[in-house]
């Protein structure tokens, strides 16, 4: 991991807000030079530091559909099985293998509560899940991480 200085992070966060920010205007925003933030972008991403560019959707900006997270404990050694079947479901948004308690923690999204409870009954249909726990998420305040 790179040394972070007060540039970077203000390039961070301003891609964080809006990954498609020029960097035209993250130079005027930050006082720093086009070649200057076009380096520095560069730089954090050569280093892993940025791993992605992405997008968030008009459904997640205005909170409709229902969003949670779900633990899953896994039976036995089907890990590889149960996690390959998770990945095949498209409310399935991202998939976490955790230590401790449970095994993964699934953030899942779907339309409405109806869709959402079938989405619950097929992932615990899938075999090798053997306890699920779930969370419906409420309100997400987007905070910026401090390095």
């Amino acid at each position: 991991m790179i040394s972070l200085d007060d540039l970077d992070h203000a390039l961070i966060g301003a891609l964080r807000h809006n990954a498609r920010t020029p960097v035209s205007s993250l130079a005027a925003t930050t006082g720093a030079s086009r070649a200057t933030v076009a380096a520095r972008i560069d730089r954090l991403v050569a280093s892993g530091t940025i791993a992605a560019f992405t997008i968030r959707t008009g459904a997640e900006l205005t909170g409709s559909g229902v969003r949670a997270i779900v633990m899953i404990e896994v039976h036995g050694k089907m890990a590889d099985r149960v996690a390959m079947q998770l990945r095949g479901l498209p409310q399935v948004r991202a998939l976490h293998s955790t230590n401790g308690r449970w095994d993964f923690i699934a953030e899942l999204e779907d339309k409405d509560l109806g869709t959402f409870d079938e989405t619950l009954r097929l992932i615990r249909l899938i075999d090798g899940i053997n306890l699920t726990e779930t969370n419906i998420l409420l309100k997400t305040s987007k905070i910026s991480a401090a390095f």
